[in-house]
């Protein structure tokens, strides 16, 4: 991990990589966590790990049963798309 931060900072990427209380991450500062920026970037992380978390424990993605490519993707395609309609269901009722 420390390796990987390196390499970001060598190109004048700042790292956001997500932090872990009461754990020290190799190579994140202080100055980095700080940063309006990362604050802003680990809260939309949150909200695309909520989404994997969804397609793998309720979509059936954590491990697939389908052989090919073409196929395991289609099940991917459908649990977005069921994953999105649940989100428009939601909105839709929120709205009433």
């Amino acid at each position: 991990m420390e390796a990987f931060v390196e390499h970001l900072r060598e190109h004048q990427i700042r790292p956001h990589i997500a932090r872990i209380k009461n754990r020290k991450t190799p190579g994140l500062d202080g100055g980095t966590i700080r940063t309006e920026g990362y604050r802003v970037s680990q809260r939309k992380r949150k909200r695309v790990e909520e989404i994997f978390g969804w397609l793998k424990t309720v979509g059936g993605l954590r491990k697939t049963r389908f052989i090919g490519q073409a196929k395991t993707q289609m099940a991917a395609f459908f649990s977005g798309a069921a994953y999105n309609l649940l989100r428009i269901a939601n909105l839709s009722v929120s709205e009433v």
